[in-house]
């Protein structure tokens, strides 16, 4: 479920917020928790290793004093990243416990399920990540702060502001991918501070096993979104988010369901 919701614009954490009480599910424990973190950062990592090598080349040779575009590139993510940084510091601080429950998962899932339809249908296709700019890049990282509501969705959100800023489909979710790679590792690194000095902190066979699904997962969802996004639109996600939406919400109130 990790790996294939991930990078989907149908919500990582509102999936696993829905299913832990709906299924009766406990808590798999942090080892488990990080270990399909880590598999869908690999996949992600392994499907874009040409980007990452454009931005970490990039780096190198500014360094020398030449403007390249992979540094630019590489500022950009770093740029997009920050407001997220700080939003999620924020609400660790001073809401721990977050916005959870049915009720908001389901809101959160029908809600940008529509936005994203909107967005796909009213944003351009005129341009290509290479486009992108620094304002672009800020743009759309504080759009991702709303992403912390369970059953928003990271990359939804990314890739429907990116749309509205008339990025081409296949190129909006080219760059959530790209910001979803540092946003993975500070998650790991948030729930990595917990694991140290618990009962938790062994990778069993289990972890790595489920770290391994995880990878395969999530890099034939990336594989999917890429080809799909090439020759047709969102609608099949906000479809499956406003029927998923519209069942929570359906149990939540409890209409007879």
């Amino acid at each position: 479920m990790q790996g294939i919701t991930e990078f989907l614009p149908v919500s990582a954490a509102g999936h696993r917020a829905m299913t832990m009480p709906l299924l009766g599910w406990t808590d798999p424990g942090l080892a488990v928790d990080i270990a399909v973190r880590i598999g869908t950062l690999l996949a992600v990592m392994l499907y874009f290793w040409r980007d990452l090598w454009f931005m970490a080349v990039g780096v190198i040779r500014r360094f020398s004093g030449r403007r390249e575009a992979g540094a630019r590139m590489a500022a950009q993510i770093v740029a997009g990243t920050l407001p997220l940084v700080v939003g999620g510091y924020a609400v660790s601080r001073y809401l721990p416990s977050g916005p959870q429950g049915l009720l908001v998962v389901g809101w959160a899932m029908l809600g940008f399920g529509v936005v994203l339809f909107l967005a796909d249908r009213i944003g351009m296709t005129i341009r290509r990540v290479e486009h992108l700019g620094y304002a672009d890049a800020i743009i759309i990282g504080v759009v991702q702060v709303l992403s912390l509501v369970p059953g928003a969705s990271r990359s939804g959100v990314a890739m429907s502001a990116a749309r509205i800023l008339g990025f081409e489909r296949v190129d909006a979710a080219r760059f959530s991918m790209l910001l979803s790679i540092p946003a993975i590792i500070g998650g790991i690194a948030f729930k990595g501070v917990g694991i140290f000095g618990s009962d938790d902190g062994v990778f069993t066979a289990s972890a790595l096993f489920a770290a391994a699904l995880s990878f395969v997962a999530a890099f034939a969802g990336i594989a999917f979104l890429m080809t799909w996004l090439r020759r047709s639109t969102f609608t099949p996600f906000v479809v499956y988010r406003i029927l998923l939406g519209g069942t929570l919400l359906g149990l939540a109130y409890g209409w007879g369901l």
